[in-house]
């Protein structure tokens, strides 16, 4: 039994992540870097009742930014998680 709160960050509300789940059934996550697509499938079928097909698991590298004042900075590296869903199944957003 794993620890689903310590596998998924969060849920992605992009505009591709929404079309994608209106239109595919996948959802995309901000997942933990050390997790595996085995954990992010055990995660989500036990936090949201549903059935998953399928796990894609990418590493994002954070951008590049500058401040006012022209510092150079970035934006946090982080693992994204877009999980397939059985057809009919749905998470619900609150």
């Amino acid at each position: 039994m794993i620890n689903a709160d310590k596998v998924l960050k969060h849920m992605r509300l992009t505009e591709k992540a929404n079309k994608l789940s209106s239109e595919y059934s996948q959802y995309t996550f901000e997942v933990t870097p050390t997790a595996t697509k085995h954990t992010v499938r055990e995660a989500v079928e036990q936090t949201f009742k549903v059935t998953v097909v399928r796990v894609n698991i990418q590493n994002v590298r954070g951008k590049n930014k500058r401040s006012r004042q022209g510092r150079p900075s970035r934006t946090s590296d982080y693992k994204k998680a877009v999980v397939t869903l059985k057809e009919g199944d749905k998470i619900e957003l609150v």
